[in-house]
């Protein structure tokens, strides 16, 4: 597909207000909000973490639609056009919510949402390569984390807080019907500012039919299971995030529940504050600190196990948490920094590990996001299940069966076969020279 550029902008203009837009469904539907508007409209936990997992799926499958999107418009129209009907959608959901069937409408409506959702992911990403020379992309590409993280800080924290502040005043669905109104406008802002600053293109040549799109599609997944080891690799990648896909879905929802049936009883408004404020701040020094640690070390097996502790041993504070049922904000909030630290610093782990390891070859950005999706259907496969498993054992036994559900994380970090990177076989061909 041969797209050119007919109007330059600056890539100051659109990048923050695009990866702000890619965070916000992202966060609200796979995240902390959506899954406490279920429960405090008195959902269980196995409803809650079934349902949302199936509302995610889109993102474990987006690389499935995105080579027909070539076919049709710009990555431009599928952008703004997404963001556009998302904010219309999140203002359907608001009325939804008065209905006595809101449950089943809302799992329909916010299915849709992930949708779109998922299909800006995938034209954003192309748009930034095709508009952005080398350069260039490596100059903006902490934008795109920084104003991913501004749209963590906005969902976990700021309306959290707010949705804390208003169920005092205005009781639980004027309160959350308030909050979605609120992305509904935020999304449908962000459309119309995208449309107007977004780089411009020519429409796209087909230059395919869909037969050949098609084609295309069968070679890139067929070789992307035909690689070596590929099996291994994608038994890790499931295994690496088996706790955390449990531990991180039940997590707020034990922090809302009662202290009766082994919660901590938090206000919403503690909440937001404790996971989107001092957790997000955790989670970027962890990945700051994880880059630097790679930069210097490597992906080794060494460097991948030590990335594995990170990721999955802080879930031990959660089981403290569980236990004690402490009232302690200091100690809470502690728990909730040593954890969103870990998870910034041990996920880049995994993402080395796709990019090094899975997404090398003929097709290498479309195997990075077979791989990407991978993981995310992993993470959705086990947090669909954590809810039964937290219903069945309780909050207490259920953070200690996420500490047992770390070992396969480390077992699979342990076997795992890894190529050397062409970096580290440099280095050690200059190390036999010198040697000899």
């Amino acid at each position: 597909m041969d797209q050119t550029k007919t109007k330059n902008t600056n890539p100051i203009s659109w990048i923050p207000s695009t990866w702000f837009a890619m965070g916000l469904p992202n966060l609200v539907l796979g995240g902390t909000l959506l899954s406490l508007l279920y429960k405090n409209m008195g959902f269980s936990d196995t409803q809650i973490t079934v349902y949302t997992g199936i509302i995610i799926l889109p993102w474990s499958f987006k690389p499935l639609w995105g080579p027909f999107m070539e076919l049709y418009k710009t990555k431009k129209f599928y952008i703004y056009g997404s963001q556009i009907l998302c904010g219309l959608l999140f203002a359907i959901a608001a009325g939804l919510l008065f209905l006595s069937n809101f449950f089943a409408a809302s799992v329909v409506v916010f299915l849709l949402i992930a949708f779109l959702g998922a299909t800006q992911d995938i034209a954003a990403d192309g748009l930034y390569l095709q508009s952005l020379s080398n350069k260039q992309q490596a100059q903006y590409v902490g934008w795109q984390g920084t104003f991913y993280n501004f749209a963590k800080l906005f969902s976990n924290g700021g309306m959290v807080f707010l949705v804390g502040v208003l169920i005092p005043l205005y009781g639980n669905t004027k309160a959350w019907a308030i909050i979605l109104l609120i992305y509904a406008a935020v999304m449908f802002l962000l459309g119309l500012y995208n449309k107007k600053f977004l780089p411009q293109t020519q429409a796209q040549v087909q230059v395919q039919t869909t037969a050949q799109v098609w084609q295309t599609l069968t070679d890139v997944i067929t070789s992307f299971f035909k690689k070596k080891h590929i099996w291994f690799g994608i038994l890790f990648i499931v295994l690496y995030r088996f706790a955390e896909g449990q531990a991180i879905k039940i997590m707020p929802l034990f922090f809302k529940a009662t202290k009766a049936v082994g919660g901590l009883e938090l206000s919403e408004a503690t909440l937001g504050m404790l996971t989107g404020i001092y957790g997000t701040i955790a989670f970027v020094l962890g990945s700051l600190a994880a880059g630097y640690f790679v930069s210097n070390k490597g992906l080794t097996r060494k460097t991948l196990l030590m990335l594995c502790a990170f990721f999955n041993l802080p879930f031990i504070t959660y089981a403290y948490l569980a236990f004690t049922q402490t009232s302690n904000l200091f100690i809470i909030g502690s728990a909730v920094a040593i954890e969103h630290f870990g998870y910034g610093f041990g996920f880049i782990g995994i993402i080395l590990f796709i990019m090094q390891q899975i997404a090398p070859g003929k097709y290498q950005m479309a195997h990075y996001a077979f791989g990407s999706a991978i993981t995310y259907f992993g993470y959705t496969l086990a947090s669909m299940i954590s809810g039964y498993i937290s219903d069945y054992l309780g909050y207490k036994h259920f953070f200690v069966w996420v500490l047992i559900a770390t070992i396969p994380a480390f077992i699979a970090t342990w076997i795992v076969p890894l190529k050397k990177s062409e970096e580290q076989s440099e280095n050690h061909n200059e190390e036999n020279l010198i040697k000899e």
